[in-house]
């Protein structure tokens, strides 16, 4: 089901997730192999899993909030919202855009910096200390830890959780 509102728009599919939520980027499996392979022959899907990095890529690009997906009761649910500045999003917003952006760099074998974070937030070098918060709220709540072994901040890398 796909619902459209002035702010975001819902999506709804049946069934639970058969992978994690927070790993939608980094991992897919098809509940029916066989018809997704037969998918792809078709030309219908690359069977690949790069449509959830595809989202989360524009989010960034568009600099709207980051996607937020959850698995209710026999349900997963997407929302997509609208254009939302980063002054307006809220401390949930926000860690959940660092995640994001973590496993997103990580899965094009890339690292997240207090810098590609602020340059995904549109912030300005001024706003690190700002972007130095959401980093600690990131990793505090467990969804991202350092992969460096520097003291500072400044040049620090991070990974998600599961990496």
């Amino acid at each position: 089901m796909i619902e459209i509102y002035g702010n975001r728009v819902e999506l709804s599919n049946p069934g639970e997730p058969i992978v994690e939520v927070d790993r939608f980027i980094d991992g897919y499996r098809s509940r029916n192999e066989r018809m997704a392979a037969l998918m792809r022959r078709f030309g219908i899907c690359e069977e690949i899993g790069s449509g959830i990095d595809k989202v989360v890529q524009a989010a960034e690009t568009y600099q709207l909030p980051a996607p937020h997906f959850r698995a209710a009761q026999e349900r997963t649910e997407m929302i997509i919202y609208g254009q939302k500045g980063f002054d307006k999003m809220d401390r949930e917003d926000r860690i959940r855009a660092c995640y994001q952006h973590c496993a997103l760099r990580f899965v094009m074998h890339e690292r997240m910096t207090n810098q590609t974070l602020r340059e995904r937030f549109h912030l300005p070098p001024t706003e690190s200390n700002i972007v130095s918060m959401v980093i600690t709220g990131t990793a505090e709540a467990g969804l991202i830890r350092s992969d460096t072994t520097t003291a500072s901040r400044k040049f620090a890398k991070y990974v998600p959780y599961w990496a």
